[in-house]
């Protein structure tokens, strides 16, 4: 199968094939490869992969179980582990460590007849919005090979939007399916806590606010994957009762909704006049659909929300790094000097403090509720600007000195003062501001791509609905879809790209 007609389908396009005799399993796969050959040392996508497993699995598909059956396939490479495959969730501490079993994420996309045949980059245990790992260099962004992909899901985006799958394994713990949607021009949803299980190896990422799910190039790609992975564990903490099919809903539009918006930056950062044009843009479009949309936000103090949540980021950092270390016996050294200072910084936190934390989380849920009370949706920016320039958010090594020499003296606390911590959201968050809102609150969220920049950046916008809304949800970005189409709206070719760098 020739490349351009590989890409002018999305994956159920792909599977229908496959269900057809049109094309086997084995031509897809061979397809997806030589795509990834062709792109890789580009836009490095990929960390590793499982060429040998994947054709094996290809030629034993047999008849066309499952919605995607015969469809090639990547996982990220951090909480989407493969049974006897290193999982190294971008840590060096990490680069020759296997995982006993397959996540529940894995065993579903599999049993939908989805070939897996690689796994891709993620920042060292997820931790940043930008995707820069130490251990695996960073990956680029198709649209532009000087900017990133975004973060955390920023490889699985860079492989979706330069052609290689149609959809590809990510998750959300405080914006990493969304902002790389964003960056890369694809579609992403976040989930409902509880919609979907992140077990068995983790039973409730930082509680319950981490999400798993795809990128996609399309709403429909999204709305399937999210059938296949839906429904109770017996090993999970909480589920949400599964939908009646997400699918199908797609099949009717949405009801007249009502949606509030805004750009402000709930932190109280800059944002570009880009960002606030694609928000405008969208709601004059939802206008023009039906909806009722008018400026509005939630009561929430942005800035209070972020250091809740960093709070408990920080102490999740110390959780992983300790199991890492338990585990396998690596030296500090052996982590980043960022994910250092998080671990040491959440370290520091006292019980009590965290309980604390954890209560406001409940208090942020309430005054979410209270505007949705009101409106069906709020509509935001996804992100601040487009997307980074490479680099543009790495700490300074001066910084890492000063608080390598803290926490050596005890004294991981006083990074912890409210200036610094109020400073540390602004650097840290201020690209994307928007998007913890929903983690926190375990409330659905997603980046819809309606918007490029004047110099042909992808930049998309956000939508956050109330408890169970994710079909009210799909069934708009449907008909958005369908209103202003972005399938075929495609990166240069990376040789074009790597020209304007």
């Amino acid at each position: 199968m020739k490349f351009d007609e590989y890409r002018s389908h999305d994956g159920l396009g792909l599977a229908r094939l496959v269900q057809r005799g049109e094309v086997s399993a084995e031509e897809l796969l061979e397809a997806a490869m030589a795509r990834c050959d062709a792109v890789q040392p580009a836009v490095r996508a990929l960390v590793r992969r499982l060429d040998e497993r994947a054709r094996q699995r290809a030629s034993r598909l047999r008849g066309h179980e499952g919605a995607f059956a015969g469809v090639p396939f990547l996982v990220k490479d951090l909480f989407q582990e493969i049974a006897h495959e290193v999982h190294g969730c971008g840590s060096r501490a990490l680069a020759q460590v296997r995982a006993d079993e397959s996540s529940d994420f894995v065993r579903a996309s599999e049993a939908a007849g989805l070939i897996i045949f690689g796994q891709t980059n993620t920042p060292e245990f997820g931790a940043k919005n930008v995707t820069e790992p130490q251990a695996n260099g960073a990956s680029r962004n198709p649209w532009d090979l000087r900017r990133t992909p975004g973060g955390s899901s920023g490889g699985s985006a860079a492989a979706v939007a330069a052609g290689i799958v149609p959809m590809a394994g990510a998750n959300d713990g405080g914006g990493s399916i969304r902002i790389p949607a964003a960056a890369c021009g694809l579609f992403g949803m976040k989930v409902g806590r509880g919609r979907v299980s992140t077990g068995p190896a983790v039973a409730e990422g930082m509680f319950g606010a981490v999400a798993q799910g795809v990128v996609s190039r399309s709403v429909r790609d999204t709305a399937a994957m999210l059938d296949v992975l839906q429904g109770p564990q017996p090993h999970a903490p909480y589920w949400m009762p599964p939908s009646p099919g997400y699918l199908a809903a797609l099949e009717r539009p949405p009801r007249a909704l009502r949606i509030g918006y805004s750009t402000d930056s709930p932190i109280g950062t800059p944002v570009d006049a880009q960002a606030a044009a694609a928000v405008e843009d969208a709601a004059r479009l939802l206008q023009s659909l039906g909806h009722q949309v008018e400026p509005a936000a939630p009561p929430v103090d942005g800035m209070a929300l972020s250091k809740d949540f960093l709070l408990m980021w920080f102490g999740m950092q110390a959780a992983l790094v300790a199991e890492v270390r338990r585990r396998t016996g690596a030296p500090l050294s052996d982590f980043e000097p960022d994910t250092r200072v998080m671990a040491a910084l959440g370290a520091s936190t006292r019980g009590a403090e965290l309980l604390a934390c954890h209560q406001r989380w409940h208090e942020h849920t309430r005054a979410l509720a209270r505007f949705h009370e009101r409106y069906d949706l709020w509509l935001s920016p996804t992100l601040a600007g487009p997307p980074l320039p490479i680099g543009q958010n790495a700490t300074p090594p001066a910084l890492h000195l000063v608080a390598s020499v803290l926490i050596k003296l005890g004294l991981a606390r006083a990074l912890r003062s409210a200036s610094v911590l109020e400073d540390t959201v602004r650097k840290n968050l201020g690209w994307t501001p928007y998007t913890q809102l929903a983690n926190l609150t375990g409330r659905p969220a997603m980046s819809v791509p309606l918007y490029w920049t004047p110099d042909g950046l992808p930049l998309g916008v956000q939508f956050v609905g109330a408890l169970d809304a994710e079909a009210t949800m799909l069934q708009l970005a449907a008909q958005l879809e369908q209103a202003r189409p972005w399938f075929g709206r495609v990166p240069p070719e990376p040789a074009a790209s790597a020209a304007r760098a």
